[in-house]
């Protein structure tokens, strides 16, 4: 063993041991427990950054820990390869998007391989690939067998001068990305969609299975998005002809003599009919089509300022027979309810906003039970409660009623007389899946002037992207092949049309965990035995912001797949974890506001020489141009090192500073380890059936409840910056003891110290595993250490001998006590009350009651 520690030469060294090995390399194993450890795939966009590292580095450790705990351990890596950046870049350069992609993915993959993560390399995957995107299209037309897959005209961002469509990170503030002097246009055009809504319920109920497992978080995030409103829908008739009707979803149909307007959306049928017949006004048409070429989403964001404009309209409340006016507004939304509602402003808070604006009336419908003011008092802010609290004021026969039972009798009667009916509406939306870019899965399907839409058949899969594509044109660039979109109908075998659209790149990572089980299958996505062993996935790691787009298409694509008989179960995650960013420390400079450390030289500002003071904690990112590279960072400390760290400096759900300071501080930890297991390596003995020393005994004690505390700290509670602390602990007893020694170690001691260093080092191995093999080859080990047991503790040897316990009288702390491990409850009590500080401070007073917290804590309680 060397006497000093160089991780550039070890790390390299043990990587060839476990590639020839095949250590990580897994299969079923029925015998075995499985545990599949999943990090999200990362996009190849050309080098890992410190968030990739930390990510992956709490998978690496955990799995670790599975694998030497006895679990069959699948721990695979793939890209998330499809998409805008790669397609972008082709345009830059003038190159094709595959052969930019590839070599992105093969300097992350030397990254990762570097870094020493336990992945199964034979199951790497990459989306942009026909064997995976193949599948891809096969599941598309099996939705499109069953009726989940659907076309219909949508509203999308769309360039003149490109002449496609874009997507909205390609139309932010309403300009074309590559044309920022073209405002992008809101455009009808035919799109995909996947029926989410048939699973709306589904998706909503079966989070109360994930309680516990998952972050509270995203399941109060996925809630809303899914958004599920309970209520009915009611028709209003026209005015001016009864036979027409607007029908309103309204969740508080309790409040409805309280309406003071019908308000439609921009986008409303009726509006398109009043425009087309000529009976529309010039600022109804303007206000319309202005509000049409705002994005949807832009118009309801935080802050936008409500507004309106009168149709010169009128409906008839079903209920009350008032008449009211029709308005439109930019609040309002095709896509969710029925692109109307009813407007009570007495009992909304959006609606009182907008009729105060528009002088509009607002009439009290509901007070709070008990209440002295007046029906008719004014309102000065809406009265929103719908419980018990609630009774209905001004409301015909329902005055009188609790909200609850007006709503049941207000619903019963709407739909007794056919004018309303019980209804569940969703926020979520069917997902649009289709995209006017290239750099994408083709869809598998044939439109023919005959027969319609028809599917490619499934023994012409995959529809590959075409070799020579051309990424530089104007149009849609499949649309402009010569010859893609040349195609046979498959049913009548005349001429017919490609599609031309590709998938959205969440379809691509909403199911590849599954083919990481059976990447090889060319018979089908995966065989449905296999996945049934590895599945689901026990351990999944990613970040917060895919807590719903991402995480709720990949548990549709789950229950679609059980639908179809390919998986037996409802949900594909067991725990989730979502780890916090790596955030770096800013400074300040009074010319050139925030830099970041890589730009100051001696406290000052690099540019300009003037001192800077401490700035701001940001997320690491490369917008930011603040990103710390791994491979300096391992070039300098080693890999290990910087694992360490990220283990170390938060727990894994919390944000963690990257600091070089605490990466320096994880190295000299790192160091003492190794100069200490140099020093005692070949000085140690086997076996001891004597009488251990006091000290000893208390190396040996502290030896066992780490093991045991790292055990739980892992495998209960994924809290690994404890584990590393219990391991730093431990090291400084070793040094304490042998310290304690001064040159003369007995047999015993020797034991004590082979038992300390060997339990040390396989409990560093899920942390950092190139040192801890170093090291147990050097003690003696045998065999490849990450793929040997996890240590047991002797819980006869982890149990304390003594504890200390407080002593407060009256709640405050005035002593504490030594006492035996094994003490009872009345022993405890007595030592206390003969304590001579607590005998002080009683001064006289009376003790009247002695609490004991059972080996924690003695309260005495005086007056």
């Amino acid at each position: 063993m060397n006497e000093k520690y160089f991780p550039e030469e070890i790390e390299p060294r043990r990587q060839k041991r476990w590639a020839e090995a095949g250590t990580f390399n897994v299969e079923v194993d029925s015998s075995r427990p499985k545990f599949y450890c999943l990090e999200m795939l990362p996009y190849p966009s050309g080098r890992i950054h410190m968030g990739h590292v930390r990510n992956y580095s709490i998978g690496d450790a955990l799995s670790c820990f599975k694998r030497m705990k006895g679990f069959n351990v699948i721990h695979p890596m793939g890209w998330d390869a499809f998409g805008m950046p790669a397609e972008n870049a082709a345009i830059k350069n003038n190159e094709r998007p595959d052969r930019w992609t590839f070599e992105n993915i093969d300097t992350m993959r030397t990254q990762l391989q570097r870094m020493g993560f336990n992945y199964d390399w034979r199951r790497e995957i990459a989306t942009c690939t026909p064997e995976y995107y193949r599948w891809n299209q096969w599941f598309f037309i099996q939705m499109w067998k069953r009726g989940l897959l659907y076309r219909k005209n949508a509203t999308v961002n769309w360039c003149v001068k490109c002449n496609t469509s874009l997507a909205n990170e390609q139309a932010e503030g309403g300009f074309c990305w590559r044309h920022e002097d073209t405002p992008v246009e809101m455009r009808e055009l035919e799109q995909w969609f996947i029926r989410v809504t048939d699973y709306a319920d589904q998706l909503l109920e079966d989070l109360d299975a994930l309680e516990g497992f998952w972050p509270d978080r995203v399941l109060a995030m996925q809630r809303n998005w899914i958004g599920r409103s309970r209520g009915a829908e009611v028709d209003f008739a026209l005015a001016d002809d009864p036979s027409r009707k607007i029908r309103v979803f309204t969740t508080r149909i309790d409040t409805i003599y309280g309406a003071n307007a019908v308000i439609l959306a921009p986008e409303h049928e009726l509006i398109d009919g009043w425009i087309a017949q000529g009976r529309a006004g010039n600022e109804l048409c303007e206000f319309t089509e202005r509000q049409r070429a705002v994005a949807r989403e832009d118009r309801i964001s935080e802050g936008v300022e409500k507004q309106g404009v009168a149709t010169g309209f009128f409906v008839v409340n079903p209920f009350s027979g008032e008449h009211l006016p029709v308005w439109t507004a930019n609040f309002v939304l095709t896509g969710y309810g029925t692109g109307a509602i009813m407007s009570v402003p007495a009992h909304d808070e959006r609606d009182f906003e907008f009729s105060r604006k528009y002088s509009l009336p607002i009439r009290r419908v509901i007070k709070l039970s008990g209440a002295s003011e007046p029906d008719d008092a004014p309102v000065e802010a809406p009265f929103t409660a719908k419980d018990d609290s609630g009774v209905l004021i001004n409301s015909g026969p329902y005055t009188g009623l609790a909200v609850p039972e007006a709503i049941a009798d207000m619903t019963a009667y709407a739909e007794s007389r056919g004018f309303g009916a019980p209804q569940t509406n969703f926020k979520i939306r069917d997902w649009g899946v289709s995209r006017q870019r290239a750099w994408g899965t083709p869809l598998p399907f044939i439109h023919c002037p005959k027969c319609g839409i028809v599917a490619v058949p499934e023994d012409q899969l995959p529809v590959e992207l075409p070799s020579d594509l051309d990424f530089n044109t104007q149009g849609a660039p499949l649309a402009e092949h010569p010859t893609f979109t040349r195609a046979t109908c498959p049913q009548c075998q005349g001429e017919a049309r490609r599609d031309t659209d590709t998938m959205d790149t969440f379809v691509d990572s909403s199911w590849y965990y599954f083919r990481y089980c059976d990447p090889q299958n060319e018979q089908a996505a995966f065989d449905p035995e296999v996945v049934d062993y590895w599945m689901p996935v026990d351990q999944y790691i990613g970040g917060i912001e895919h807590a719903v787009l991402h995480l709720i298409y990949t548990r549709l694509w789950t229950k679609i797949m059980r639908d179809m008989g390919l998986v037996k179960f409802d949900e594909p995650v067991k725990k989730l974890l979502t780890q916090g960013m790596v955030c770096l420390a800013s400074f300040r400079c009074p010319e050139h506001d925030y830099i970041y450390p890589n730009e100051v030289v001696d406290g000052k500002c690099s540019f300009c020489g003037r001192e800077v003071e401490t700035g701001r904690i940001e997320k690491m990112s490369k917008s930011r141009k603040n990103t710390v590279d791994p491979d300096e960072m391992i070039r300098v400390y080693g890999t290990d090192t910087v694992r360490l760290f990220m283990l170390f400096a938060a727990p894994p759900e919390k944000d963690l500073e990257w600091s070089e300071a605490g990466a320096e501080g994880a190295s000299r930890f790192l160091n003492r380890v190794w100069r200490l297991v140099f020093r005692w390596c070949d000085k140690l003995d086997g076996a001891f059936d004597g009488e251990f020393s006091p000290s000893a005994r208390a190396l040996r004690r502290k030896t066992h409840q780490t093991i045991r505390r790292v055990t739980h700290d892992i495998g209960e509670r994924m809290n690994f910056n404890t584990a590393v602390a219990a391991l730093m602990e431990l090291t400084n007893e070793l040094y304490a003891f042998e310290g304690a020694l001064n040159g003369e170690a007995a047999v015993e001691d020797r034991f004590a110290i082979r038992e300390g260093l060997l339990a040390l080092v396989k409990l560093m191995a899920p942390f950092t595993p190139h040192i801890a093999e170093e090291l147990w080859e050097a003690l003696g080990g045998e065999g490849i250490l990450v793929a040997s047991e996890w240590p047991e503790f002797d819980a006869a040897l982890a149990k304390d001998e003594e504890v200390e316990i407080p002593v407060q009288l009256n709640g405050k702390l005035v002593a504490r006590l030594i006492a035996p491990a094994d003490v009872d409850d009345d022993s405890l009590a007595e030592m206390a009350l003969a304590n001579d500080r607590l005998q002080a401070r009683l001064d006289g007073r009376q003790v009247v009651k002695t609490i004991v917290v059972p080996k924690r804590l003695v309260n005495v309680v005086a007056r």
